[in-house]
């Protein structure tokens, strides 16, 4: 292991790994599959509205106290939230620390053109943009109120029913719902490739279970403006 030029001391196993290209992906493949994990129950517990406003607002108030007595009321949901934030800034910091890489390492316009990619391997880079800008929006409206002019402290049934009664509510969450769409059908399959899974053996189930991931959750997601669109939730 060579030494720090810096501090003449060898590098910290750690360090040595997120310095590598393999190390990136890696961490840019756990922290994505944290971020899966979590937008699964999200969906579930989205889908809790078609149950009435009683039944939802009841859940949202259950994310508060999951834990309790063992844990202080918003304990839990605080250390998700801070695990949350942590897969989102590793995987951000990858992705862009890669990209600047794979830009620095093209010595100059490629002679021939590659292959055409898919359109969700072309659009990922953007859709990280949109979804960040999203994730940023989605918390300003139904989490802090700051962007939501109705928003009522206490009533997440009514607040979600009066996000998606405008039209630019709906069209900022379709939006982001079909690039994230995109960002999983892509992102599940190249964190397998990268963490080993993959194989000529199960790469046809790993694109298969990618596909069905992306349009559960993108389906799942999307259904509740829709919902509120139609009359179905009001």
């Amino acid at each position: 292991m060579a030494l720090d030029t810096r501090t003449g001391r060898r590098p910290s196993f750690a360090a040595t790994l997120w310095g590598s290209t393999v190390g990136k992906k890696t961490v840019m493949a756990v922290s994505g599959l944290i971020m899966l994990l979590y937008l699964v129950v999200h969906m579930i517990g989205n889908l809790k509205i078609f149950f009435g406003a009683a039944e939802f607002n009841h859940y949202a108030h259950w994310l508060r106290v999951v834990g309790e007595p063992f844990m202080h009321e918003e304990w839990t949901l605080w250390l998700v939230r801070v695990v949350l934030l942590a897969a989102v800034v590793a995987h951000a910091t990858s992705a862009y620390q890669l990209s600047r890489r794979d830009i620095r390492a093209r010595p100059g316009t490629y002679v021939h053109r590659k292959p055409r990619a898919s359109y969700a391997t072309r659009t990922m880079r953007w859709g990280g943009i949109i979804l960040g800008l999203f994730l940023v929006w989605h918390l300003l409206d139904l989490t802090t109120g700051t962007v939501h002019a109705g928003f009522r402290p206490g009533h997440p049934y009514q607040n979600v029913v009066d996000t998606f009664s405008t039209w630019y509510g709906n069209v900022i969450y379709l939006v982001a719902m079909l690039a994230l769409g995109l960002h999983i059908r892509h992102g599940f399959w190249s964190a397998a490739q990268t963490l080993g899974v993959g194989s000529r053996a199960r790469d046809r189930a790993l694109k298969t279970t990618a596909n069905v991931l992306a349009l559960v959750l993108t389906v799942g997601f999307v259904s509740v403006p829709v919902a509120v669109m139609t009359g179905v939730v009001s």
